[in-house]
């Protein structure tokens, strides 16, 4: 009997912390921009036009990314995370807040 008690409390507090996972806070665009900097040495964030990577101003006014998926919040994410096409994986190298903080600011471009 105490086992299964040690059990489902045990299983409740690993529910609880991916429950609190999915509740990530938005992003600021203030942070965000300054996320961006190292991003900023491949991508311009005033133009269009490609330095290393595209250019991304008003990324979230176009209808596709450059690898042909809709311009959505999880796209750019996953773009972020997994890299591709000459772009490394960032997804170790910045915390889910990072994340949402350069998206939060790539909708100001």
């Amino acid at each position: 009997m105490r086992n299964w008690i040690v059990g489902c409390a045990a299983g409740a507090i690993l529910v609880a912390g991916l429950m609190a996972q999915d509740k990530a806070k938005p992003g600021d665009a203030a942070k965000g921009k300054d996320v961006f900097d190292q991003c900023s040495v491949c991508h311009n964030a005033d133009s269009e036009e490609t330095k290393v990577g595209p250019g991304l101003k008003g990324l979230f006014k176009h209808p596709k990314l450059k690898n042909g998926k809709p311009v959505n919040e999880a796209n750019v994410r996953d773009m972020i995370n997994t890299g591709g096409n000459g772009m490394p994986s960032y997804a170790d190298q910045l915390s889910d807040q990072d994340k949402s903080d350069v998206i939060a600011y790539l909708k100001t471009l």
